[in-house]
């Protein structure tokens, strides 16, 4: 039986506080379409998203309307195209691109995900041509995001195709320089991808799924912050554990909505529910910030002494709270810190309280990785790849997600100021030190053995 005060706090969140579900994403099974003909392969994926995604966007907006609750996003993930375009040249994989991209306008969602490639253990020659093609599909499409796994705790850290990625991404920045080299935050590059991730840059329709499913994607940050200032005023001199308890409460709120909504939208469209990843996903709009969190419970800034551990136990009481209300929880799930997409970190960079070293600290203990992170337009493509190598590191030898979303901005220094607009945000370009230092290293090339699965301390 529902307890009434929970019952009210939720109603509280949904009139007052301006909760919302921030994506619903349709899982596609592309499987179906391989055909060894080009034209005839991309025919069959046009019709495959479009018939099975037609009503997704209306499905969306009346049940958003039902609860009264907004649906923030409406996205695709398909299958991994490096599967379902193997054997096709670079060029002939930008048309499978431009394919997905119709596809995703003629539906009408914003973002399409699954332009991805699976390398941890090695790579084939079908995975090389579809990351020979990125700068082009990247930076000619508008819808199209790709991701690319790298290393997994059982298998280790392919260094050779991090290398090529540190070339690529720097390609994909300069092709984009007109828009401040934008493309390469459609680039997500992972360590221990789940398949069953909602968020973009890197969702994708993992194998072991159904024909079509519908995700579920919370935010919340914005939700959790105000709850923790109604707590803290109640309480002022509450201590750390009764914090996590209050977060606790307020992410099982939220996932219960989440999934509420997410279990609608897939009856309605006669399809299976998949997760709800219960993500605290920070917007650049001020009051919906993982860093105001951090704060709230005591920083002066995000980055000084203290970060790490207060965002150790936010992620941790994220996901007490969502395991608890719900039986379906996957993804990511946990809270992200997007430089760019969140306006205290973006905030704390420019004031110099945030570095990237501390912010690589502080990603070992939540959910994704050194994301959104703008960096001087004439690093180093090694630099980059061992930038990349040691957030990758962190998820492989800690059994957990991590993931790089690093973005060269052409022509700009550190210091110096970079705005995408809307969703994706605004920042000042962080300093990397050690630029140019990392050549021998990432030389080398081959394999980071897997981490011994004993003896862990």
């Amino acid at each position: 039986m529902p307890r009434t005060d929970d019952i009210l706090s939720t109603l509280r969140m949904v009139k007052q506080e301006n909760l919302d579900v921030r994506t619903v994403t349709m899982g596609i099974n592309l499987f179906h379409c391989i055909d060894r003909n080009l034209e005839t392969l991309c025919n069959n994926i046009y019709e495959r998203i479009t018939t099975s995604a037609k009503d997704l966007h209306s499905t969306c907006e009346t049940v958003s309307t039902r609860y009264g609750i907004p649906i923030v996003n409406k996205r695709l993930a398909v299958t991994p195209i490096q599967r379902i375009g193997d054997g096709f040249r670079p060029e002939e994989l930008v048309q499978i691109a431009h394919t997905l991209d119709r596809a995703a306008a003629a539906v009408g969602v914003d973002l399409i995900g699954g332009f991805s490639a699976l390398v941890h253990s090695g790579h084939t020659q079908g995975a090389l041509n579809l990351i020979e093609s990125l700068p082009e599909v990247l930076s000619q499409t508008e819808r199209v995001c790709a991701s690319v796994n790298v290393g997994t705790t059982k298998s280790g850290i392919n260094m050779n195709i991090l290398s090529l990625l540190g070339k690529k991404i720097i390609e994909i920045a300069n092709a984009t320089s007109d828009r401040q080299g934008f493309g390469a935050a459609k680039l997500v590059v992972f360590a221990n991808a789940p398949e069953d991730n909602p968020f973009m840059a890197g969702a994708f329709h993992g194998d072991a799924g159904a024909d079509t499913v519908i995700h579920i994607g919370v935010s919340g940050p914005g939700v959790v912050k105000r709850g923790l200032e109604r707590f803290l005023e109640a309480v002022p001199g509450c201590t750390l554990d009764e914090i996590a308890s209050e977060i606790k409460c307020t992410s099982f709120r939220v996932t219960r909505v989440g999934e509420l909504i997410g279990r609608e939208v897939a009856a309605r469209l006669g399809v299976k529910f998949g997760i709800v990843d219960l993500s605290l996903a920070p917007t650049p709009k001020v009051g919906d910030s993982i860093g105001e969190i951090l704060e709230l419970v005591g920083l002066k800034h995000v980055g000084v002494p203290g970060s790490t551990a207060v965002l150790a136990m936010l992620n941790d009481a994220v996901k007490k709270g969502g395991v608890f209300a719900s039986s379906s929880v996957g993804g990511l799930s946990g809270a992200f810190v997007p430089v760019m997409e969140d306006a205290s970190l973006a905030d704390a960079a420019k004031k110099g309280f945030l570095t990237i070293e501390k912010l690589e600290a502080m990603t070992s203990v939540c959910s994704v990785g050194l994301d959104m992170v703008p960096v001087p337009g004439d690093i180093d493509p090694d630099t980059l790849a061992a930038l990349m190598a040691d957030e990758i590191a962190i998820g492989v030898f800690n059994n957990k997600t991590t993931a790089t979303r690093i973005v060269p901005i052409p022509g700009k220094r550190a210091g110096e100021h970079v705005s995408f607009g809307g969703l994706f945000g605004e920042s000042v370009i962080m300093n990397v030190p050690g630029n140019g230092c990392s050549a021998s290293f990432v030389g080398r090339g081959g394999h980071i053995p897997a981490p011994i699965q004993s003896l862990r301390n």
